[in-house]
Parts: C-alpha cells; structure tokens; sequence
C-alpha cells in the first residue's frame, strides 16, 4: 500500500527559494494539474532521481481544467463513449484502469475522496440509435465483459426517472419511443480530478520521506522563460526562469517589499516536461516549437437539477459532431444534486474565468489561411453549424435554460423548467488543436517533443483519464535520457496490473 501521506507531507509550497538564485533539479514538471502531478508521483515512486520539481502558477494544485468544477469528473474507459472506435477504447481502457488500480494503492478514506463507484450507462432514443448500439454491443462486449444490454423495462430498474416519464412513481408509464441502452452495473466511474492531483503530489513526498531524495512543491510561480543551454561535453540542460504569481496582489509603487516578492529566481533542470494545458502549447511556440498548431478552446456549461440519477448516463454521440453529447451524472463534490452538460461554447480564452487569457489565446490561434480553412470545414456541415449557434444561445440567460431543457429531457423526460438552474462557476475549457498542415481538427492529445530533454504536452479529454498512462511515456523518455534507475517491474504491477516480471 502506498505510504498515508501525514500533515507535514500533504502538498504545500516550499519554503521558496531565494530571489536571482539559481538551484539544480533533474526534472521540472511545469503544471501542477492532474498530468503534471502523475508524472511527479511516477517519478518519485519509480525512479531514483535525487530532484524533483513541480511549478504551479496557482497558489493550490489543480486550479484550472483539474479542478472539480471544470470538467466531466469521468473515468472515460471507452465503454459508453460511442465517439471511441474500439481501437481507441481499448487503449483508453488500459490507462484508464491505471486510476483505478493506483486508488488500490490509498487508504480507504483518501481513495473514497478521489475514485468513485457507480453504475453507468450510454441510452439510445429512437430506432436508429437503438439499432446502432446494439450492433456496438456485439462489437465491445467481447472486450468489456461487464457490459449488459438493457430492454426499456431494465433501464426503469436502473435509472426510473429515464425511462418513466415519471420517475418518482414506480407505475408510472415506460417512454414510449425505443429505448436501449449499454450498461455497467457497478465499477470505477467519477473522478475528483482536484482530489486525485492533491493525492499524487502527497504521494510523491511520502516516496521519498527519510531519504535524500528532495520533491519540491513550488506553488504560486509562474514561468518566465525556458532557455536551453549546451556545454562543452555537450551536455544539454534548461535555465527556467521562474517568478512569484499572485492573481490580484496589490502593492504601492517603490515598495521594497513587493519587488523582493516579485523577483525572479533561475532553476537549472536536466530534463523539462510542460504539462500545462493550453499554456503548454503558448510556452512551446514562444521558444519555436508546435508552430504547426493552432488551438481552437471549446468551453463546457453545465446545469444542476435535483437528485434524478443514480449514475453516469451518457447519449449517443452524433457522429458528424466533433463535441461531446450531453450526459447526466451525480456531481462528486454537490451531494443530492445531478449535474447534466456540457454544452460546448467556442471561447477565445485559454482559461475559461480568466478574462485576460484572450490575448493568450490570440498568440496561439496563429490566424491563417489553413486555419480558416478548418473553420470552413466545419461551419459547411450544417450539424456542426447549426450545433455551435445554438450552444451560444446556451449562454444567454434568459434563453439558456428554456432551450437546454430540450436537450436533457433526452435523458429525464419528466424533467420540468423549475428543476434546471445554470451551474454558475462550473466548466472548463478544452484546448482542441489544429494541425495547420493537415488542415484538421486534432480530437486527442499532443506532445511536442521539441528536443530531448524539452516535452510540450497538450492534453484534452481524455487526458484527466489517462494521466497515468501519459506520464509513463514522460517518464521513459527521461529515464533513457539521464540514466536513473527505474523499477520498472514495480509500476508495471501497481499500475497495470501485471503478474510476472517484463522479458
């Protein structure tokens, strides 16, 4: 079992580190949200490095697309999402077990906090739905064993208020249009992203407690510039330039005090990964690399209604639109209420409340013919374009709810106007990525591996789901790089459940 972490290995910043002084790490992890902070708990837990260094611009861990309230808090395992080919879904599937079988390793009380177990279904309305998910179970069910079909009458058992239309009566009539869905009936299902974070990080201390080895948490630093440097071996390391960030601090001009605090201080890395969301992608064209990209951020809304599901239940994704449908779940952190989204709102900002990410946003849009033409892609396909103007109708107040009730009666068709509240404060922004060259709009994650020892990643749902599996590929690239020990047998156990030691 994985060491409790105490009060005094729970994760905290620094004592922080001197103003112009420059210190030595072997890895810096910049981003301190789920990616990042896996790619800590891995490193410290499977490899011998002395020094490890994680930079967060917020003052607290997992803040922004981590956060609980930003996103799906979905284990997305490939069963239920009907836009995953079975290629993907099985290899989603295998790093998405990876969170279940770390959670093995916790306590009961801190895995209760991160890993949560429900059932969960994806429904098909109507008889071309119906009959496509049923040809998807004869397809996936092979490869997900727990997967059972459900008749009208069995999804009334499993979730009443979807398939009655009055589901707070036992005899109140079934819907009347077709009705299928794919069931789990009990597995690892909602994640608390922000929880999870938290966890890595206390995990990462605990792996080297009572050792020489050093995991330093600098929380409320902002990085400046990266500036790769070569010696006369021929040996390549990173000066980061990292500086104190505090979101609306305010001080008096000429105060000694607030120069000092704002001083910056250098780090000299031996090996630099960026998992920071759609800054990773911002950070890596300041320095010339990912310049083949532009980001187009999709912002998610939600809406809360009162206690309608015992579950996750997902719709059937219309092939030709390239957003999630909307789904129905409990809300990990709201208890007695169902949280139903997300819309899908193209936003010009990288963070979704941060007013002044526009002008991130407009460094890495790079507008030009080949990004238009993407744009014309998908406006031409009237879905899409009909989709997207009426998920900006989801944000006009007066109008959001009335025109969202439509899409969740999808779901809980007796739900009533007076049941539905906009979820203020809650949503994200996922940073979809163009490949100007291919003039395509990139639905998974990337890595920008600009050089060795210099790593971009740029990580979209699913990428909460398989941080684990996505820090592995960080992790090997630095341990054949710098030469550390790696226990490699150990995460293969631990993490993929292996029984026998690699060839």
């Amino acid at each position: 079992m994985v060491t409790p972490a105490t009060a005094a290995e729970r994760p905290s910043p620094s004592a922080g580190p001197v103003p112009g002084a420059e210190t030595q790490t072997d890895v810096l992890i910049v981003g301190g949200g789920v990616c990042g902070t896996a790619l800590l708990f891995e490193l410290a837990r499977y490899t011998d490095l002395g020094h490890l260094t994680l930079v967060e611009r917020y003052d607290q861990l997992a803040q922004v697309n981590s956060k609980a309230s930003s996103n799906s808090q979905t284990i997305h395992c490939g069963d239920i999402e009907t836009n995953y080919t079975l290629e993907k879904a099985l290899k989603v599937k295998r790093t998405a077990e990876m969170i279940e079988r770390y959670a093995a390793l916790l306590s009961e009380p801190e895995r209760n906090r991160c890993v949560f177990r429900t059932p969960k279904m994806v429904l098909a309305v109507g008889e071309p739905e119906c009959s496509a998910l049923r040809q998807r179970f004869e397809l996936f069910s092979p490869h997900f064993p727990a997967m059972e079909l459900l008749e009208k009458a069995e999804i009334a058992e499993w979730e009443p208020h979807v398939a009655r239309l009055d589901g707070e009566r036992a005899d109140s009539p079934l819907r009347p249009e077709p009705l299928v869905a794919i069931g789990i009936r009990r597995a690892a299902t909602a994640v608390d992203y922000e929880a999870l974070s938290q966890s890595f990080a206390a995990q990462a201390l605990a792996a080297v407690a009572g050792s020489p080895r050093q995991v330093d948490l600098q929380l409320g630093s902002r990085v400046e510039a990266i500036t790769p440097e070569t010696a006369a071996d021929g040996t390549t390391t990173f000066l980061v330039e990292v500086r104190p960030h505090h979101p609306g601090a305010r001080s008096q001009p000429g105060d000694p005090n607030a120069q000092a605090a704002a001083a910056p201080h250098r780090i000299r890395a031996r090996h630099v990964v960026v998992s920071a969301g759609a800054h990773s992608l911002l950070m890596a064209q300041n320095l010339g690399f990912g310049l083949e990209y532009s980001c187009l951020p999709v912002a998610g809304s939600f809406y809360f209604t009162p206690d309608l599901l015992r579950g996750k239940v997902y719709t059937v994704q219309n092939d030709k639109l390239p957003f999630a449908a909307i789904h129905g779940d409990p809300d990990v952190r709201s208890p007695g209420q169902t949280r139903f989204g997300p819309t899908a709102l193209l936003l010009p900002m990288l963070e979704r409340y941060r007013p002044a990410s526009f002008f991130e946003f407009l460094k890495v849009l790079r507008l030009d013919l080949s990004v238009l033409l993407v744009f014309w892609q998908l406006f031409r396909i009237a879905d899409i374009r009909n989709y997207i103007l009426k998920n900006l109708l989801f944000e006009v107040p007066w109008l959001r709810r009335r025109l969202f009730l439509d899409d969740a009666r999808k779901i809980v068709p007796g739900l009533q106007l007076a049941d539905l509240r906009f979820a203020e404060g809650f949503g994200g922004v996922r940073p979809q990525l163009i490949h100007k060259g291919e003039q395509r709009l990139m639905l998974g994650e990337a890595r920008i591996a600009a050089m060795p020892g210099l790593a971009f990643n740029v990580t979209p749902s699913p990428g909460g789901t398989c941080c684990l599996g996505n820090a592995v590929t960080d992790l090997e690239a630095i341990v054949e790089r710098l030469g550390c020990g790696f226990d490699r047998q150990r995460l293969e156990q631990e993490l993929y459940g292996a029984t026998s030691p690699s060839p």
